[in-house]
């Protein structure tokens, strides 16, 4: 995460990347950038809280090693972990709204095994696990082949968006082509959890 004082709104802004999520009840700004990546801002409006995500894969829950972590880089976890900040805060799960974006299309990859892509697969898992938690969706900005930036005020619940094409898109590309592969090394450690 990076903090820092947004100019011209004169507000914190807090900066996310992919596999972190913040949660506030302050006047300040949760912002992140997305290319294939999905975000869900999510928020109480009686409490004042609200949440921003950001992740890359929506995970698979057939494979034992996506268990072994606790990261918000997969879709499954970090909606969990959004979800759980924003009770711990005091937030109403009956309460919660939803607004979604990202997954377009900026990475130049093959279809998955089951002939998705990266974006359409995080796209579907987003709208699908909100759906099953009965989380109404208010808002949602998906797909295409934009890149995203992303401005989301937790105490008025308002959204800025602003797509980008051209050399912007190009260097959303390199980082989450970047992150992807960095996410494909990483090996989760055997002691953290224990399988049942």
């Amino acid at each position: 995460m990076f903090t820092h004082l947004h100019s011209k709104f004169g507000k914190r802004m807090i900066t996310i990347h992919p596999g972190e999520f913040y949660v506030s009840g302050d006047d300040e700004i949760i912002a992140t950038v997305l290319g294939s990546c999905i975000a869900v801002a999510m928020y109480d409006r009686i409490s004042g809280y609200g949440g921003l995500n950001h992740f890359m894969l929506p995970g698979n829950l057939d494979r034992p090693d996506n268990y072994l972590s606790g990261s918000g880089k997969y879709g499954m976890f970090a909606m969990e972990l959004l979800i759980n900040g924003l009770l711990k805060a005091g937030c109403d799960r009956k309460r919660l709204r939803a607004k979604v974006f990202g997954g377009g299309s900026v990475l130049r990859s093959k279809p998955a095994t089951n002939g998705l892509t990266i974006p359409q697969s995080n796209i579907d898992f987003a709208l699908g696990f909100l759906k099953a938690e009965g989380i109404q969706i208010e808002s949602q900005d998906v797909g295409g082949t934009t890149a995203r930036k992303v401005l989301f005020f937790p105490k008025t619940t308002k959204i800025l968006l602003k797509r980008f094409a051209g050399s912007v898109k190009t260097e959303v590309e390199h980082e989450e082509e970047q992150y992807l592969a960095k996410l494909q090394t990483i090996r989760p450690k055997q002691e953290d959890v224990t399988l049942f």
